[in-house]
Parts: structure tokens; sequence; C-alpha cells
């Protein structure tokens, strides 16, 4: 007996000693719960984050002081939901009411979600990595929402919308397709605010709801119909504010276009790239009808957008037997693609397969390439990507 009880003590005794560990592990877990490690790695497949330990674990960490005190208190939003435990019984309650829970999901999925400058483009399994990168991921996590507020990657951001709007719209997943809508929803609301190019934004919607017209009559598109019914409408509502939209005239004693001399106008109407552009402006008056009906703007026009050898395989002759140029334009643009230029684009490393918005001004004061890249040279691996070439690499 007296043996059993040393020995029921001495367990007792170490019992203690096992709770006062606890106790001072939990401590020190509480202390370093906010240590931020910055893993900066090597290797070209996965150029590192920043981490925050948590009691949950490492959680990634991002700077958010570039961006506007809404996101920064949405962020603060996010960390102190991390933190709370997802199935207490506050957090259940909170779920089962259905328009708290449409916010709590607007705030997790939209607002804090894109907002990366860069992706790793994924096409394949690695020991390091595995699985792929598809274009909805891609759409979600690249900054569009910003892009559309830049003059330089507007048309670029509309150009690639409208092509995804034409034949991958219902390769996206749904939270792509939300924030697809929302992106649209920005270009709308900029265009009716700045009156920035009207016709572009309607060729999009125009496109779109061709697209969706056609894929509900064949039951093709996934989710609740009645959300589709309900963007449809939205798009419709859409067209119908840029088509009420007036342009406001500008009011002072500055020069106008019709007022600059006749040689001016000319050369203004030469560096026009869009034949519709000069239809539009010479439909002012009768001077500039003139000018937009000149053979050598309509050939210069053409030996931009295409090549000598697509003139021959389309060749428009007038009763003169002159070659009318403006007419052999609307015809090859049905054949053929016509040359895109933008003042910004995504560019991709072909260093490390990044895709990523490029910072010119930061590029030019700090040389900073606008990703996390290994080269020597950065510069040199950085091939621009247009439209087409984004929604082509990921083609799998």
């Amino acid at each position: 007996m007296g043996g059993d009880s040393g020995i029921i003590s001495i367990l007792c005794g170490r019992q203690e000693d096992f709770r006062q560990q606890e106790v001072i592990c939990a401590e020190e877990r509480a202390e370093c719960s906010r240590t931020v490690m910055p893993f900066l790695g090597q290797d070209w497949r996965s150029p590192g984050w920043t981490w925050i330990k948590t009691e949950d674990g490492w959680k990634r960490w991002e700077f958010c002081g570039d961006y506007p005190e809404e996101n920064n208190n949405i962020n603060l939003q996010l960390l102190n939901l991390n933190d709370q435990d997802p199935y207490t019984p506050e957090n259940c309650a909170f779920s089962t009411n259905k328009s708290e829970k449409e916010e709590f999901n607007n705030v997790a999925k939209t607002q804090y979600f894109y907002r990366d400058k860069w992706i790793y483009v994924q096409k394949g399994s690695t020991r390091e990595r595995h699985g792929y990168c598809t274009l909805g991921e891609a759409f979600n996590r690249l900054d569009f929402s910003s892009a559309i507020q830049d003059i330089r990657k507007f048309n670029y951001v509309v150009r690639l919308l409208q092509l995804i709007a034409k034949s991958q719209l219902t390769s996206l997943s749904g939270a792509a397709q939300k924030n697809y809508f929302n992106v649209l929803e920005k270009i709308v609301q900029k265009v009716v605010e700045d009156q920035y190019n009207p016709r572009l934004i309607r060729d999009l919607l125009h496109d779109l709801s061709s697209t969706l017209c056609k894929l509900l009559e064949r039951f093709i598109l996934v989710g609740n119909i009645n959300i589709w019914i309900c963007r449809l409408e939205a798009i419709l509502s859409w067209q119908e504010q840029l088509m009420n939209l007036q342009i406001n005239p500008q009011l002072g004693n500055s020069l106008k276009f019709c007022d600059m001399p006749f040689h001016m106008q000319n050369n203004i109407f030469h560096r026009f790239s869009d034949a519709w552009d000069i239809i539009n402006l010479g439909q002012l008056n009768q001077t500039l009808h003139v000018l937009s009906e000149d053979r050598h703007l309509w050939k210069t026009l053409c030996k931009y957008h295409f090549t000598e050898k697509m003139f021959h395989q389309h060749l428009i002759l007038t009763e003169k037997g002159v070659v009318d140029w403006k007419q052999m334009f609307f015809r090859l643009q049905k054949f053929y693609p016509k040359r895109e230029e933008y003042g910004d684009t995504l560019h991709l490393c072909r260093h490390c397969s990044i895709l990523f918005w490029k910072d010119c001004q930061l590029a030019l004061i700090f040389k900073d390439s606008g990703h996390p890249c290994t080269a020597n040279d950065p510069s040199r691996c950085l091939t621009p990507v247009s439209p087409q070439h984004f929604i082509d690499l990921f083609q799998f």
C-alpha cells in the first residue's frame, strides 16, 4: 500500500508539472502570435510571401498601405474574423441571417481577394507545386478593378472582357463571374461619369447580352437561372444608360478642333487607328467630311492594320480602276484581325512564368520589375501579353 501511494504521488506531481508547462507554452504562443516571418525564397517557382504566426498557424500577410482606407478597414475585419473560431455559436447564428451572410461573402471574396499585382501561371504539377492556374483564378487575383482607373489600361481591360464574353464566360467559376460583372459595373460607371469612349462599352455590352441570350436558350449556364436573368436585366439597364448619355460641350475660350488650320486637322486624322473615330469626326462639318474621305488616309490605315499580301487577295476597284481603300479596309477586317495597341498591358516573365501589371513609374524610379524575379536582368525576360494571349495562356 505504501508503494502504491508513493507511485500515485509521483504521478500527481508529474501531472502538475505538465500543466505548468502547458500554461507556459500557451503564454509563449500568445506573446509570439503576431510574429512576422518574412520568407524570401530563391526558388523561381515560389518567390515567397510574408507570413504572420497566429494561434491557428502561419497565415499569409500583405501590406495594405497603398490602398484606400476602406480596404484597410476590410482587411482588419478579416484578420479579426480569422482569429475567431468559425464554429462558435455566435458565428453559426450569424450565418443563418441571409443578408449578413451575403455581406460577409462580399467582403471576403471580392474586396479582399482581388488585389494582387502578379500571379504565377501554373500549367502543370511539380514536386513543389501541384495543380494549375485557371482563367477564372487569374481574373480573380489580378487587380482589374484598379486597372480600369488607369486610362492606359482601360481599353486593354475592356477588350479582355469582350473576348471573355464571346467565348470564355462559361469557363469562369462562380466567384470569377461575380467579379467579372463587378468590374463591368465599374466600367459603365466610369464611362457615364467621365464620358470616355462609350462606343467601346456599347460593343462590349452588345456582345455580352447576345452571348447570354444564346446560353439561356440552350440552358448551358451553370447556377441559379434567376441570377443570370438579373444580370441580363442589369446589362439592358447599362445599355439604356449609354444610349441616353449626352456628351457635355466644353466651355471656355480655348482653341477647338474645328478652329485649327486645315493641315493640323489632317495631321490629327492620320494619327487615328480606329476607322469609326475617323467616320464620326467627319460628320461634324463639310470640311472634316472631306478630310475623312481622303484616299491617302484610308490607304495609310489599311497598311497599318494589314499586310500587302492581304491587299492582293481582297482588292476592290472603283469604276475608274482606282483602288477603293475605304471599302477595302472594312472588307479586310471581316477576314483578318486588326492590329491592336494599348497604352499598358499585362506582362509575362519568361524566366519565372509570372503574369503581372508593370508599373512604369516605379520601373523608372526604383528599377522595379513589378514582380519578385530572380533573373539577373528581369527587363529582358518580359513579354507584353495581348488580351487574346492572356486567354490562350490558360487553354490546357
